[in-house]
């Protein structure tokens, strides 16, 4: 194990409680878990604490702690932290509230915050305004309040800035082993990042789940997710804030498309990182990691007693990126034999209950199934009421499934549709013998899907470092058309020969020295489709004349060749999303940007191989690849015009906050593609 800054916090020897009420009860949280090492009360009036004597101040303390719980008022709590700081301490956990969580109420929670963490010092604290941590490994808890936690040799750990739902977390009875909870509250000095980053060197954490309301530091993710890969650790997150999209639609349309959320999924994809939407979703992900970590493959088996949960089985998968691939032939044969002749063979499988409470068969038929060569296998299968009903045949069938994974070395869960119909003691059992105890249809398949994402992620080459830069602080400038169209050809970007002009006459002789059929724009205007300003295929100078006289644009014009009918329309555009900073958004173009809502986000830098693989992932892609025998668009083209726009962003990345093509047209197999329109904003 190597050494962290935190370790002497998260695994300490001796650990001593400022404070009252909490700080009691930290004690006793301790006793109760079995800690063995020394507690140190401090307070200026007590004697003993449940009986251990109690300590006036922290300078009569027999050496520094290796972690401190300091459950005093706010102000207090600063004094002592710069205490321990001096004392050489390990760490301290900052319970009290009334820091930057609360500038709204008190007018110096923010000057307070920054006082605590210059009083720190190199000593690492969490919070503050946080319960702090919850070993399960040792029995060391920092931790005030009743929680659902118990010993255990080696598990996952949870962290997350919310106390309470810490707690409930806690209170699971879902057969998850958690060794670690850790709550980070206000993350003043030391993020959720970094408390992930030391956990994952405790080799009897198996995997990691966060919590997250918001990431602070995108230097700290990613190397989070390089000691991942590097110590073969899982990470999933639960990240909110999907429904409030933290940018609004200002200027371009690639800024509706990119809100803060759709970036963190891109960004979390790429660093190997998996996401889930729900609590629920978290604990299943977790069991499934901590048995069998990320999954080489998306391809499921299941089996049910019922047709309905297969339809449910199957229904569940639609939208996800996993599969029930087809039985294969040297399965049918097994299966025959241990189901019966009436039993439809596919996959899902409703086995019926031919086979019901028959371990030797079951195990047969499970056996043969396991053995098709899926990344996970799943058993549906509910328990009944303990307090009402006998469970022995349910208990046959796990049985059966324990001893299909014996035989043929194949992952496998057993998968309750509802959490209440999977027993705590069952779940544990199954646990303990390799097998995932799900809760939930949805839930298991979303956990099958980002473990599978996780597993490929790691098998691909290693991710270029994610653009990490700091934006200029100058006023903001939109280019107009013309000079943003420029700058671009500059970078290897094809656009349309255009001239510009300032009176109707002068538009009408530049589309004279162009030749017709040309497009007319006027200057200065965002969204000109929508505007008006804008009119396509005019061939005659008294066209372009009384076009230009009808926009009345002050800024003046743009008069532009004609490109033929495009292959499909792209939109390629950049913003600057205030976490994660500026990232590439490809999707379908032209009129259908709202309409289909087609995007994918690449993080950058970026690479041809993975805007090939984006643009295939479009919906529009189809249209690009010649559909129901229509031309086939240039898609080499294509794809060195998007790399060429990724390049330009990279570049520019100190001054630009947000660019625009749309659409980028792609024109037939080996006729290239134009950009025929662009907005470019960046700081002056």
């Amino acid at each position: 194990m190597t050494s962290s800054p935190l370790d002497r916090l998260l695994r300490p020897q001796t650990i001593a409680v400022f404070g009252g009420r909490e700080a009691r009860r930290v004690i006793e949280q301790c006793d109760r878990m079995g800690f063995a090492g020394e507690i140190w009360p401090v307070h200026p009036k007590s004697d003993e604490v449940l009986g251990r004597p109690c300590y006036r101040s922290l300078s009569d303390l027999p050496r520094a702690p290796d972690a401190t719980f300091v459950g005093v008022n706010r102000n207090l709590t600063v004094d002592i932290v710069r205490g321990l700081s001096r004392a050489g301490a390990g760490g301290a956990v900052c319970y009290a509230s009334g820091f930057s969580e609360a500038t709204a109420e008190l007018a110096d929670g923010a000057e307070l915050q920054q006082a605590l963490v210059a009083a720190a010092g190199d000593m690492p604290i969490l919070g503050p305004n946080c319960y702090g941590l919850i070993n399960g490994l040792d029995g060391a808890l920092l931790w005030p309040d009743q929680h659902g936690m118990k010993r255990i040799e080696h598990g996952v750990a949870i962290l997350t800035q919310s106390s309470n739902i810490a707690i409930n977390l806690t209170m699971q009875t879902r057969g998850l082993p958690i060794a670690y909870v850790v709550t980070a509250g206000n993350q003043a000095q030391t993020s959720l990042a970094d408390v992930a980053c030391a956990l994952m060197d405790d080799p009897r954490v198996t995997a990691v789940g966060l919590h997250v309301e918001g990431f602070g530091d995108l230097s700290a993710l990613e190397r989070l997710a390089t000691i991942a890969g590097r110590l073969k650790k899982p990470v999933v997150v639960l990240k909110v804030g999907r429904s409030a999209q933290a940018r609004h639609a200002a200027v371009s349309h690639t800024a509706s498309l990119a809100g803060s959320d759709a970036v963190a999924d891109a960004v979390l994809a790429r660093l190997g990182i998996g996401r889930v939407q729900s609590l629920p979703a978290l604990l299943e992900t977790l069991k499934l990691l901590h048995v069998a970590g990320p999954l080489p493959g998306h391809s499921i088996s299941s089996m049910s007693c019922s047709g309905g949960e297969a339809s449910l089985m199957a229904d569940a998968a639609v939208g996800r990126k996993v599969e029930f691939p087809a039985l294969q032939p040297q399965q049918l044969p097994r299966l025959r034999r241990a189901l019966g002749e009436m039993v439809t063979l596919s996959n899902p499988l409703d086995y019926h209950t031919f086979a019901w409470g028959d371990f030797t068969r079951q195990t047969e038929a499970f056996s043969a199934m396991f053995a098709g060569g899926y990344a996970l296998n799943l058993v549906v299968l509910d328990f009944p009421r303990g307090d009402r009903c006998d469970a022995s045949e349910w208990a046959t069938t796990a049985d059966a499934v324990i001893a299909a994974t014996s035989v043929t070395g194949a992952l496998a869960g057993l998968l309750a549709t509802l959490p209440e119909n999977m027993p705590e003691p069952v779940a544990d059992r199954l646990m303990a013998n390799g097998i995932v105890a799900f809760s939930g249809i949805d839930e298991t398949i979303a956990a099958a899907e980002v473990a599978a994402e996780i597993g490929q992620a790691w098998n691909s080459p290693p991710p270029l470092p994610l653009l990490d830069v700091a934006p200029t602080v100058g006023e903001i400038e939109t280019l107009t058309e013309s000079e943003a169209k420029a700058e671009l050809a500059a970078c290897g970007l094809p656009v349309p020969w255009g001239l510009q002009a300032f009176s109707p006459r002068e538009a009408a002789e530049q589309a004279e020295r162009l030749g017709f059929p040309v497009v007319l724009k006027g200057l200065g205007i965002a969204h000109k489709t929508e505007a008006g300003a804008v009119v396509l295929n005019l061939r005659s100078s008294e066209a372009v004349s009384d076009a230009a006289a009808a926009m009345a644009c002050d800024a003046g014009y743009l008069v532009e060749k004609m490109v033929g009918p495009p292959v499909a329309e792209l939109i390629v555009g950049a913003t600057r999303d205030p976490v994660f900073g500026l990232s590439l958004t490809l999707g379908a173009g032209g009129i259908f940007v709202e309409l289909l809502e087609d995007s994918v986000i690449l993080p950058l830098p970026t690479t041809k191989t993975e805007i090939y693989s984006a643009i295939s992932r479009l919906r529009i892609a189809k249209l690009i690849h010649g559909y129901r025998g229509r031309p086939r668009g240039d898609l080499e083209a294509a794809v060195d015009a998007v790399a060429a726009t990724a390049e330009y962003v990279v570049t520019n990345a100190v001054r630009l906050e947000e660019l625009d093509l749309n659409p980028l047209m792609v024109l037939p197999e080996g006729l290239g593609v134009v950009a025929v329109d662009a907005l470019i904003r960046r700081r002056r």
